[in-house]
């Protein structure tokens, strides 16, 4: 299907699908930041937290001492707990620094007295992020406290590791950006399908267009082939036209009937139309569709038992009229004369031919639109096989034995009323 409808509906899919994808990465944009945010929050929350619990802990010790007995800081049970920390003078007086009973990680005492003598002099509790003697990252906290005449004596200093937080961190913002990437791309392949089945409507109504105008095309031929020779053969014998000038309304009829049949199929698939079933008798509709189809020399048989469906009169016709054609066109046998037998018995019509058979390999292949294999446009089984199935009814074919194919098109068998007229 090609034409400047169908790659509009193509481009469209593409920009739902750009849009969609767009507005999904908007979203991860938003919250990726935002939980990266949170989890570095929450863990340098979690950090002071403790070194607040452990400096808070020990200046209360310290001011419940006038004379500054550090010797009560060990029994305290955070005293041989991480994090570690230290009672320092800071420049203020002069006392020697009393260590926690656990060491943590290892810090240089230079930066130790240097964010201590920051505390002292500024009054105010100092944070500071430094590194380890080792090479790993700690975080520092340095709390003053006065003594018993309110002077700042000195602080106290904790310190903890936070070289795991900061890996756990940025395993966090690795996994994070990760997750966006496949979500990104999930949320491409997700627009993409979710466009497809949006525009899955208009492009099945282009397939029908495509497919109504192909059917019509193909089932006008014969009838204005038909109604062309007739015409031909009444401006060449002028005393045939009596004669001729009939067929001539039946096949304008029939045309009528094509077109209306056509009509009705593109209403049905559009879900606003019901087949418009009546009670028929299918033996005298069959002899109809033959005796309107010119079938030049070919040699036809037509065997009858009275049998009556409900059905689409305008539909059924069509599709007889289909198989009969194809019967006519490749039906013929090793002489070159085209030999067709119909029968009609209980719902089923049977077009046989003695033509070459047909490649039952191909199995459903024979019935979908141009895969016809006998050089016609192959929409002539699709439309048989439609108005079967909308029927409830069933289109089969198999090869005779003695040669030629045999097209089976049967129809649930109705009971005809009772004191209905023949």
């Amino acid at each position: 299907m090609r034409g400047r409808s169908v790659e509009r509906l193509r481009r469209l899919r593409w920009r739902l699908t750009v849009l969609f994808t767009v507005m999904n990465t908007l979203g991860l944009v938003v919250l990726a930041p935002l939980l990266i945010v949170l989890n570095g929050t929450r863990t340098d929350d979690r950090v002071n937290h403790e070194l607040d619990l452990v400096t808070e802990a020990m200046v209360r010790l310290i001011r419940d001492d006038n004379t500054l007995g550090l010797d009560q800081l060990s029994r305290d049970p955070l005293y041989d707990r991480c994090p570690s920390f230290v009672v320092l003078p800071g420049g203020a007086t002069s006392f020697p620094p009393s260590h926690s009973g656990r060491v943590c990680a290892p810090v240089d005492q230079a930066v130790l007295d240097q964010v201590a003598t920051e505390a002292v002099s500024s009054g105010n509790r100092v944070r500071a992020d430094r590194e380890a003697t080792n090479g790993r990252d700690v975080r520092m906290l340095a709390l003053p406290f006065k003594d018993s005449s309110q002077r700042y004596a000195g602080a106290v200093v904790a310190w903890d590791d936070t070289a795991d937080e900061a890996a756990q961190h940025r395993n966090l913002v690795l996994t994070v950006l990760a997750s966006c990437a496949v979500l990104i791309a999930a949320a491409a392949l997700l627009g993409y399908w979710l466009s497809g089945r949006a525009i899955r409507p208009a492009m099945a109504a282009l397939e029908q267009q495509e497919g109504l105008l192909a059917d019509t095309a193909h089932d006008l031929r014969t009838p204005v082939a038909a109604l062309r020779a007739l015409a031909e053969a009444a401006a060449q014998d002028p005393e045939q036209r009596a004669e001729l000038l009939p067929r001539t309304v039946r096949l304008a009829g029939r045309m009528g009937d094509i077109i209306d049949g056509l009509l009705v199929r593109a209403r049905l698939a559009a879900g606003v139309e019901q087949l418009s079933m009546q009670l028929v008798w299918l033996d005298q509709l069959v002899a109809g569709v033959v005796e309107d189809t010119p079938a030049g020399s070919a040699q036809v048989s037509v065997v009858t038992v009275p049998t009556m469906v409900r059905a689409d009169p305008s539909l059924v016709m069509r599709a007889i009229g289909n198989l009969f054609s194809n019967a006519l066109r490749h039906g013929r046998g090793p002489n070159g004369q085209a030999v067709v037998t119909v029968t009609v018995a209980d719902g089923r019509v049977t077009v046989a031919d003695q033509g070459p058979g047909v490649d039952l390999a191909r199995g459903e292949e024979m019935f979908e639109r141009f895969h016809s294999g006998g050089g016609s446009s192959g929409l002539g089984l699709s439309i048989v096989r439609w108005v079967a199935l909308s029927h409830g009814g069933d289109l089969k074919v198999y090869n005779g034995e003695e040669g030629g194919a045999i097209f089976e098109f049967s129809l649930p068998v109705a009971a005809p009323p009772d004191g209905a007229d023949r």
